[in-house]
């Protein structure tokens, strides 16, 4: 029994405290990795990523393209007998400017046909011009993909309209 107080007196708790005090190291460093995985993850991993998501999110300044007026003659059988249209094309590209420029014919000739195959009927209300908006985005777009052309027309807006 004196050797049992001998050991009290003394407080050799060695084992007890450095078992505790290394647990709780331990916790605290596996705590820390956690929530730096956690933040690299949440932040977009490696930085090469990061670059890549910075570059592709650059939006160009909108550039406008002027067509030269459209007139033709519309379908018989309604009130109007001519419409005369002017385009103003949005692109971000001037690379799009160029190609629709040096492809001028091609798009003057699909226009043209778009434009004299419509019934003025359907082009007196907002509805109608619309719609022709929309479908000459449409056509434009698709000359471009057809022919491998950069970019792409963003909007079509019409500065003129005229039906006689």
């Amino acid at each position: 029994m004196a050797d049992a107080n001998i050991d009290e007196d003394l407080d050799l708790g060695v084992e007890k405290g450095s078992k505790k005090k290394l647990i709780i190291i331990i916790a605290g460093v596996v705590l820390l990795l956690v929530i730096g995985a956690a933040a690299w993850f949440v932040l977009g991993g490696s930085g090469e990523e990061g670059a890549e998501e910075q570059e592709e999110e650059v939006v160009l300044p909108a550039a406008y393209h002027s067509l030269e007026k459209f007139v033709v003659n519309l379908p018989p059988g309604g009130r109007a007998k001519m419409l005369q249209v002017g385009v103003d094309l949005m692109v971000r590209d001037p690379a799009t400017i160029e190609f629709l420029t040096k492809n001028d014919p091609m798009v003057r000739h699909n226009l043209l046909n778009l434009f004299g195959e419509q019934e003025a009927a359907t082009l007196v209300d907002r509805a109608g011009k619309e719609k022709l908006q929309a479908t000459v985005l449409e056509t434009l777009n698709k000359i471009i993909t057809e022919q491998a052309g950069p970019g792409e027309v963003e909007a079509v807006y019409f500065s003129s309209f005229v039906m006689q």
